[in-house]
C-alpha cells in the first residue's frame, strides 16, 4: 500500500568537446558527495576523478577535480581499460579503482609527505574481471581472467588466492535422480495421477543465455560475512560459487537454464538475486546461501521488448533490502516486495545512447538514496516510501488508497472493502507505468502522473458497488520534462511539479480545463523537494530540502511565468513527510524525518516517530516501541500534548503489533488501517477516535448514532448520560424515540451502573483553557441509575409509549440499584388481574432479568399467590413441590399467610408484627426469643409497659448470658432489679465501680459487705494503674487514709495526696475535741444478759477501730514526712534514671542512623550488598550467606543474600509454599529483631526512636507534677536535677525530629527514601513473596513519609533558677 515518491532530485548533463565518459560513481558518506570517474575510453586514456557536490546551488561549482592521470590499457586483448570498481574510503579521502586491466590504483586526496597521491598498489598481469569491497571495507574481492579468486586486505595485501574449477560443483550434493528425463519416466496408465508431486516435470541445466555476455559478478552479503561469485563454468553453464570471508567455498548453486551474469546479495542475507531469460519471458531468480532456488518473480516484459532487449541486465539491493533496482540500457525500474507480491514501484527512463545499461548505485547510509549514471548523464535520488490515501475528513474518508504496480494501479476504498495486498477491490490498467498518483478531496477524481503526463479519472464512492474508474481526459503537454509530483486542491485544481535537464528549478504546473500550463519556475533559493495539498485540500504548499515550507498563493497569480509563495514554515532538519493543516486559520506543518523526528513546526514531538497521519482532530502517529498515539489538535503547536507510553491508563495510546505503518484514518467508521511488515492489513478501532466520534454525537444530541456505536465498539454504555448528564436527563423521551428498539432500550437500561465512567474509565484528554465549566454541579452519584430508571418510567409509562414500551418499563424497575423487583411484579400482578394477554410476556421477561428464585420469593412477599404460581411456572421448579405449598399458604388465614411467608423469608421483624397483629403474646415471647428479636419488639410494644417489662426482661437475660455486661446491668436497673444489676456491673469490670457500688447499696448490702466490695474493686483498679478511683475508693469507703494517699504518689499526684494528707488531719483535730470532753453517760437501768452481750460484742468492735484510728490519729503528724517525701524521692530517682536512659538511648541511636544514611547515599549498592561486618576485621561470616556464585544464586537481586531466594527460572517445587512461609517467618523474626548490621536496622532505629518521642512526651506531665511536689517539700535539689534531665532529654528529642524529618516540610520523603529499592512490587511488577516481601516492606517502611511528631514543651519553674 505504500509507494515510492521521489523527495529530492538532482539531474546533471555532461557535456563538451569530446568529453570522457561517466564510467564509475562512488558516495562519500562523509561530505554527502558523489565521487564520479570519467574514462578511460577509446580515444583517451585518462581517468579524471572528480567529486560532485550535488547539492549545491547553480551559482556554485558543483563539479570538484580530485585527480588526473592517463590510463593505458596493459592488455592488447582490451581496445581500452575500464574501472570496474570505484570505492571511496571517506575515514581517510581515499578512492581505490580497479581496472579491468589488472591495475589496482588508490587516490589520496591529502596525501603526506612521502606518498602518492595516485598510485597502484597492485597488479594482476592476467586482468581483472571483478572486483567488489566487503561491507565493511576491510577486504577486496579479486576475480583474475585466468580463474583465480583472490582476497586482499585494504592494505592491498592478499589473503587468499583460490582457483576455480569445474569441481566446485560437487561442493554442494543437490540431489538428482534423473526423474526429470524421459527414459526414467514412467508412462502407464494414470501416470500423471502417479506423479510425486514434490518431483519437478523438468530439471535445468544450466543452459546458456543466448545474450550472455560472460560476465563474471561479485556481490557480498550485509554483514560481510559471505560473498558470491557468478560466472559461466566452461561455457557450458553458470555457476554461482558462495564463499566465506576466510576464502572456503561454502556452497554452489543449482543449475539454472537462462541465468546471466547479474548478481546481487540482498543486505539482509537471505536471498542471492539473478537474473534468467526465458523464450516467452524474463525473471528475477532467487537463490538462498546453499544454492537451491527459492522463488521468483516476472519481470513483465512484453514480446516486442524480449526480442529487442539484447544487453544484459544488473541488479542492485538496496541498503536496507526493501528496494530492488532492475538496470535496463536506457531505464531503471525499482521493485519492493510485500505479502509475496512485488511490486513495480517506479520506472526511471534515463538518457542513453551508450550500449551498457544504467549504473545504479544505492547509498550505504541512506537506504533510498541512489545515483544513476550513464555515459552522459547522471541522476541523484532521494525517494520516500508514504502511502496515498484520500481525504481523512468526515464525510469524505472513504480511506481510497493507489497503490502502483508497473502498468496497474490497485485501488482499495478500505472503508469499503477491506480487501487485503496484493488483491484490491479494483485494478486500473494503464497506459504507462505510473510515477505519482494523487486523490481528489471527494475521492470522485483521480490523477495518474507518468513519464508521458497525466491521466484524470472518475470514481464514484457513493454508490454501492463501487464501479470502476473511468478515464475522464489525459494531458500530454508535461513531455519532454522530469514528472515528479501530482496534487490535487478541492476536486478539480490539479497541479504537478517537473523538473528538467537544463536547470536546476523545478517547474509548477496547473490543470486548465483538460489540460495543463505551466506556472513558471520556482525561482527560490535550495533545491525543491516535493508538492502538498493541506489536510483539508484547499491549499497547495512546497517544500524545500533545506526544511522550509511555502504555500502557493493561488489567489494572487498573474498572468505571467512567475509565483507568489509565503513562507509558512521552516523545520530544523529536512523532514520528507509533511502535512499541514489549518486551525482557526493558523497553520501547524507537521513534518517526519527519516530518522523518526516528527516536528509541529518548529517543535519537536517525538524522536521515535514511524509513521504519522493528520486528521482534522487529531494527529496520528506510531513510534518505535510498537505503540500508536493521537494528539488532540490545537491552534498552537506548543499546546499539543503526546501522551505518555501508558497504554493501559491513556486512551490515546495503545499497543500495536512490532513494525505496523499507518496506511490511512477513517473517523467516520472511528477506524485505523495499519499495514504490517508482512504486508497484510489490519484494521483497528482505537478508543481514541471511536469515543471522539461518541462525544461529537452526544453534543449533537444524536444518542441514536452514539448508541449504536457504544453497541458495536463495546463501549460502557454509562457514557451516554456521564458525557452530558443534564442534556441526557433533558432528551430521555428524544432517546427512546431516536433509539427506538425495545431491545436496544433494554441494553441501554441494562448496562447503568452507579460509575462516572467520564472521570474513571474514559476520562476526557482535552485540556480546556480557563475553567471547566461544562458539566453543571453533580448529582450523588449513588443515585444515578435510579435516577436514569425514574426518568425512563416517566416517559415510558405515558398511554403513548406504555404498551410498546411494557419490556422497557419492566426493565427500568429491575435495573434499579437495589433492583425493584417488587415494583416490576405488581405491574405484572395488575396486568394478571386484568387478564391482559401481556402477562405471560411480561413475566418471561423478568424472569429473564432476574434471579428466578428471588422472584418467587418476593412475589410472595407480596402476598400475591397468584403472581407467585405464574413465577414458579417459568422457572425449573418441580410442580410437586410448589404447587402443595402454596395451597397450604392459601388454605391459612390472612394474618397467619403473612406471618408464614415472612417467617419462610426471613423477614422477622414483619412476622413479628403480624404475631403482634393477631394477639399471641406467649408466642411473640417465644419468637422473640427464638430469633433475638427484642429491639423489634421493645420498639411494637413500646406504649404497654407491662408487656415492654416482659420484653425487657427477656432482652436482659439475653444479654447477660451473651456476657455484654453492661448493656444487661442497664436494663435490670430500669426494671428496679438492683441486685442483678449489681451483678451485671460487678462483671462489666472495675472501671464500673461508681455503678457497682450504687446498684449495691440500693440493693440492701450491708456495710461490711460493701467494705469488702470495695476493697475487692480497689483492688481491681490498683493492678489497672488508675490510682485516682482507687485513692477514693480507699478514702471513702475503706477510710484508709494512707493507702489513699500512697495509691496517689504511686501516680506522681503528689498535690492531691498532700491535700487529703492535711484535709483528714484537720477533720481527726475536729472530731478528737469534742470527743474528748464528752463520754459517754453510764446507764442506771439494769441489764439483761442479752444486752450485756450486746455490748461486750459493740465495745470489741469499737476497741479495734478505736486503736485503728488511734494508730493514724498517731502517724497523721508523721504522713507528710514519712509517706509523702520518701515517694517524691523514690519517684525522682526513677525518673531520673528513666531520663538517664532515654539520653543514652538517643547518644547510641542517634549517630549510628547518621551513620547508615550516609553510607547508603554514597554507596546504596555497597551499603545493600554488604551489610555486615568487613571479614577482614576479623568478623565472622554467617553460615548461611554463600560468598561465590551458583547456578542458584547468581541473576539475583541485592533481596537474595537477606531472604535466600534464587532466581531461577525453572520448575518451582512441591513444596516452595510451605518453604516461601518459613523464609517470610524468619525474616519476619530478623525484622523485629533489627540486629545491628542487617538491612532492617534502619527501620528498627527510626521506629525506635519515635516511641521513645511519644513515651517522653506521655510523661512529661507526669515530672511536672513531680517537679511541682519536690519544691513543695523543699527538695529543690532533686527538683532541679530532674528538670534539668527533662531539659536535655526534650532538646535532644527536638533535634531527632529535625534531623528524622529534615525533607518533610519541602514536599520530599524521608531522607532515607532515596534508596529504598521500591522497584520490586511496583505497579505493572512482579509481586514480591516470602522473604523479599518482607524486605520490600522495610524498605518501603522507611522511605515511607511521616508526619513529624511534636515534642512537648517542658515549662520551666523560675522558682528554680538556672539557665
Amino acid at each position: 500500500m505504500r509507494n515510492l515518491r521521489i523527495v529530492g532530485r538532482s539531474l546533471l548533463r555532461f557535456s563538451g568537446e569530446d568529453p570522457l565518459p561517466l564510467t564509475a560513481t562512488a558516495w562519500d558518506a562523509a561530505s554527502n558527495s558523489v565521487i564520479c570517474a570519467f574514462g578511460p575510453s577509446e580515444s583517451r586514456a585518462v581517468i579524471d576523478l572528480k567529486r560532485l557536490h550535488y547539492g549545491r546551488n547553480e551559482s556554485e561549482d558543483k563539479l570538484e577535480t580530485i585527480s588526473s592521470w592517463d590510463a593505458p590499457c596493459p592488455l592488447p586483448s582490451l581496445a581500452c581499460d575500464s574501472i570496474l570498481n570505484l570505492h571511496q574510503f571517506s575515514d581517510s579521502s581515499t578512492t581505490c579503482l580497479v581496472l579491468a586491466g589488472g591495475d589496482i590504483i588508490l587516490v589520496r586526496e591529502h596525501p603526506i609527505s612521502n606518498e602518492e597521491a595516485v598510485e597502484i598498489v597492485g597488479s594482476v598481469d592476467a586482468g581483472i574481471s571483478a572486483a567488489a569491497w566487503s561491507p565493511d571495507e576491510e577486504l577486496l574481492a579479486i576475480t583474475t581472467e585466468a580463474d583465480t579468486l583472490l582476497l586482499m586486505t585494504r592494505d592491498i595485501e592478499n589473503v587468499a588466492s583460490i582457483m576455480l574449477t569445474p569441481d566446485d560443483v560437487k561442493v554442494s550434493s543437490h540431489v538428482s535422480v534423473g526423474w526429470g528425463k524421459k527414459e526414467t519416466q514412467f508412462k502407464g496408465k494414470r501416470a500423471k495421477a502417479l506423479q510425486d508431486p514434490t518431483v519437478p516435470e523438468h530439471v535445468d541445466e544450466g543452459v546458456l543465455s543466448p545474450f550472455d555476455n560472460r560476465s563474471v559478478t561479485i556481490s557480498w552479503r550485509g554483514d560481510g560475512a559471505y560473498f558470491a561469485v557468478n560466472k559461466v563454468e566452461e561455457e557450458r553453464r553458470r555457476m554461482i560459487r558462495v564463499f566465506s570471508r576466510e576464502g572456503q567455498l561454502d556452497s554452489v548453486s543449482e543449475a539454472v537454464d537462462g541465468l546471466e551474469g547479474a548478481l546481487s546479495w540482498r543486505p539482509s542475507g537471505n536471498l542471492i538475486a539473478g537474473i534468467r531469460r526465458l523464450e516467452d519471458r524474463v525473471e528475477v531468480v532467487f537463490f538462498e546461501r546453499n544454492g537451491l532456488r527459492h522463488g521468483q518473480f516476472d519481470l513483465r516484459f512484453t514480446p516486442e521488448e524480449i526480442k529487442n532487449t539484447t544487453v544484459p541486465l544488473t541488479l542492485q539491493w538496496n541498503s536496507d533490502s526493501n528496494v530492488l533496482a532492475v538496470c535496463y540500457p536506457a531505464k531503471v525500474q525499482l521493485w519492493t516486495m510485500s505479502n509475496y507480491h512485488y511490486y513495480l514501484k517506479q520506472e526511471l527512463v534515463v538518457p542513453n545512447t551508450s550500449t551498457t545499461g544504467v549504473l545504479c548505485n544505492w547509498h550505504a547510509e541512506k537506504p533510498l538514496s541512489m545515483a544513476l549514471s550513464t555515459h552522459s548523464h547522471l541522476q541523484i535520488l532521494e525517494y520516500l516510501f508514504t502511502a496515498v490515501s484520500g481525504s481523512v475528513a468526515p464525510p469524505n474518508d472513504f480511506g481510497l488508497v493507489p497503490s502502483i504496480d508497473g502498468l496497474s494501479l490497485k485501488l482499495t476504498p478500505l472503508r469499503v472493502a477491506n480487501t487485503p495486498p496484493p488483491m484490491s477491490l479494483h485494478q486500473l490498467v494503464l497506459e504507462h507505468k505510473s510515477i505519482d498518483v494523487a486523490v481528489s478531496m471527494s475521492s470522485n477524481r483521480l490523477a495518474v502522473l507518468s513519464e508521458s503526463g497525466i491521466a484524470v479519472y472518475a470514481l464514484d464512492m457513493r454508490k454501492r458497488p463501487v464501479p470502476a474508474p473511468k478515464l475522464l481526459w489525459r494531458s500530454s503537454s508535461l513531455q519532454g520534462h522530469q514528472p515528479r509530483h501530482v496534487a490535487f486542491v478541492g476536486d478539480e485544481e490539479i497541479f504537478a511539479l517537473t523538473d528538467n535537464w537544463d536547470t536546476e528549478h523545478g517547474c509548477l504546473w496547473k490543470s486548465e480545463g483538460q489540460d495543463f500550463v505551466p506556472l513558471g519556475p520556482i525561482e527560490l533559493p535550495g533545491h525543491i523537494s516535493s508538492i502538498m495539498p493541506s489536510v483539508d485540500y484547499q491549499s497547495i504548499y512546497v517544500q524545500f530540502q533545506d526544511g522550509s515550507l511555502y504555500r502557493v498563493r493561488q489567489e494572487a497569480l498573474p498572468d505571467t511565468l512567475s509565483i507568489r509563495f509565503g513562507l509558512v514554515n521552516k523545520f530544523p532538519s529536512f523532514a520528507p513527510e509533511v502535512r499541514v493543516i489549518n486551525q482557526d486559520d493558523q497553520a501547524i506543518a507537521f513534518g517526519l524525518t527519516k530518522s523518526g523526528v516528527l516536528y509541529a513546526n518548529e517543535r519537536i514531538l517525538v524522536r521515535n516517530c514511524t509513521s504519522y497521519i493528520v486528521t482534522p482532530a487529531h494527529l496520528i502517529f506510531t513510534t518505535a516501541p510498537h505503540l500508536l498515539k493521537f494528539v488532540h489538535l490545537t491552534t498552537n503547536e506548543n499546546d499539543l500534548e503526546v501522551p505518555s507510553d501508558e497504554p493501559q491508563k491513556d486512551e490515546r495510546c495503545r499497543s500495536i503489533e512490532r513494525g505496523a505503518r499507518l496506511v490511512t484514518a477513517i473517523p467516520t467508521t472511528y477506524s485505523v488501517v495499519l499495514q504490517m511488515p508482512r504486508g497484510n492489513l489490519e484494521t483497528i478501532y482505537p478508543r481514541a477516535l471511536v469515543l471522539a466520534a461518541i462525544r461529537r454525537s452526544i453534543e449533537a444530541e444524536r444518542y441514536a448514532e452514539a448508541f449504536l456505536a457504544c453497541r458495536s465498539q463495546r463501549v460502557d454504555m454509562n457514557i451516554l448520560h456521564d458525557h452530558d448528564p443534564d442534556g441526557f436527563m433533558k432528551n430521555i423521551e428524544n432517546i427512546a424515540r431516536q433509539i427506538k428498539r425495545v431491545d436496544h432500550i433494554d441494553l441501554l437500561l441494562s448496562q447503568l451502573r452507579n460509575e462516572d465512567v467520564s472521570e474513571t474509565m474514559y476520562k476526557e484528554t482535552i485540556k480546556t483553557k480557563g475553567p471547566d465549566n461544562s458539566k453543571s454541579p453533580q448529582l450523588p452519584i449513588d443515585t444515578k441509575v435510579n435516577r436514569i430508571c425514574d426518568a425512563f418510567l416517566a416517559v415510558l409509562e405515558r398511554s403513548e409509549y406504555k404498551e410498546a414500551h411494557l419490556q422497557n418499563i419492566i426493565t427500568a424497575h429491575v435495573s434499579k440499584v437495589p433492583a425493584d423487583l417488587e415494583a416490576g411484579l405488581e405491574m405484572i400482578g395488575r396486568l394478571q388481574a386484568s387478564q391482559s394477554p401481556l402477562t405471560e410476556k411480561a413475566a418471561e421477561h423478568i424472569c429473564f432479568l432476574a434471579d428466578i428464585n428471588q422472584l418467587y420469593d418476593t412475589s410472595l412477599g407480596i402476598y400475591n399467590l397468584e403472581l407467585a404460581l405464574l413465577i414458579a411456572q417459568q422457572s425449573q421448579k418441580d410442580p410437586r413441590e410448589y404447587l402443595p405449598h402454596l395451597q397450604s399458604l392459601h388454605d391459612l388465614s390472612p394474618l397467619r399467610r403473612k406471618f408464614a411467608i415472612d417467617d419462610q423469608l426471613g423477614r422477622r421483624e414483619k412476622a413479628l408484627q403480624h404475631l403482634q397483629d393477631l394477639d399471641v403474646f406467649d408466642e411473640v415471647q417465644d419468637y422473640v426469643v427464638k430469633h433475638e428479636l427484642y429491639s423489634a419488639a421493645l420498639e411494637i410494644y413500646q406504649y404497654n409497659k407491662d408487656r415492654l417489662n416482659q420484653i425487657t426482661r427477656l432482652y436482659a437475660e439475653h444479654l447477660s448470658k451473651t456476657n455484654a455486661h453492661k448493656d444487661a446491668a442497664l436494663a435490670y436497673e430500669y426494671l428496679a432489679n438492683y441486685s442483678a444489676a449489681y451483678s451485671a456491673w460487678l462483671s462489666s469490670g472495675p472501671a464500673s465501680w461508681r455503678e457497682t457500688l450504687y446498684c449495691a447499696t440500693l440493693s440492701g448490702m450491708s456495710e461490711v459487705e460493701i467494705t469488702k466490695l470495695a476493697t475487692e474493686l480497689c483492688d481491681g483498679l490498683t493492678e489497672a494503674k488508675d490510682w485516682g478511683a482507687a485513692s477514693t475508693l480507699a478514702l471513702e469507703y475503706l477510710r484508709d487514709v494512707r493507702s489513699a494517699a500512697g495509691l496517689l504518689c504511686k501516680g506522681n499526684f503528689f498535690a492531691e495526696a498532700m491535700r487529703i494528707v492535711a484535709l483528714h488531719k484537720t477533720k481527726q483535730k475536729t472530731r478528737q475535741r469534742p470527743t474528748s470532753t464528752t463520754s459517754s453517760p453510764t446507764s442506771t437501768a439494769p441489764e439483761t444478759d442479752a444486752s450485756i452481750q450486746d455490748q461486750n460484742q459493740n465495745h470489741d468492735d469499737n476497741t479495734n477501730t478505736n486503736s485503728n484510728e488511734e494508730e493514724e490519729e498517731e502517724d497523721d503528724d508523721d504522713l507528710l514526712t514519712h509517706l509523702i517525701d520518701p515517694a517524691l524521692t523514690l519517684s525522682s530517682a526513677s525518673m531520673t534514671e528513666f531520663l538517664a536512659d532515654m539520653k543514652s538511648q538517643l547518644s547510641l541511636q542517634l549517630p549510628r542512623l547518621r551513620e547508615l544514611r550516609l553510607k547508603k547515599s554514597l554507596d546504596p549498592t555497597s551499603y545493600y550488598d554488604a551489610p555486615f561486618s568487613n571479614p577482614q576485621d576479623g568478623a565472622d561470616i554467617p553460615d548461611n550467606i554463600s560468598l561465590a556464585p551458583t547456578q542458584t544464586t547468581s541473576g539475583g537481586t541485592f533481596m537474595t543474600q537477606y531472604t535466600h531466594r534464587s532466581n531461577t527460572t525453572g520448575t518451582m517445587a512441591s513444596n516452595v509454599t510451605r518453604k516461601t512461609s518459613k523464609k517470610k517467618a524468619r525474616e519476619e523474626r530478623k525484622r523485629a529483631r533489627g540486629k545491628k548490621g542487617t538491612v532492617y536496622e534502619e527501620e528498627y532505629l527510626v521506629h525506635s526512636l519515635e516511641r521513645l518521642i511519644e513515651r517522653f512526651n506521655a510523661t512529661t506531665d507526669e515530672i511536672r507534677r513531680l517537679v511541682e511536689g519536690l519544691v513543695r517539700r523543699g527538695m529543690r535539689e532533686r527538683a532541679r536535677a530532674v528538670e534539668r534531665s527533662v531539659m536535655e532529654v526534650g532538646g535532644m528529642c527536638e533535634g531527632v525530629v529535625a534531623e528524622l524529618y529534615v525533607n518533610e516540610t519541602s514536599g520530599g520523603g524521608m531522607e532515607a527514601g532515596g534508596n529504598g529499592g521500591g522497584g520490586q512490587g511496583g505497579e505493572g511488577g512482579l509481586k514480591p513473596v516470602g522473604g523479599d516481601a518482607t524486605l520490600v516492606a522495610s524498605l518501603e517502611e522507611v522511605s515511607r513519609k511521616r508526619e513529624p511528631p511534636v515534642v512537648k514543651k517542658f515549662a520551666r519553674l523560675s522558682l528554680l533558677g538556672g539557665p
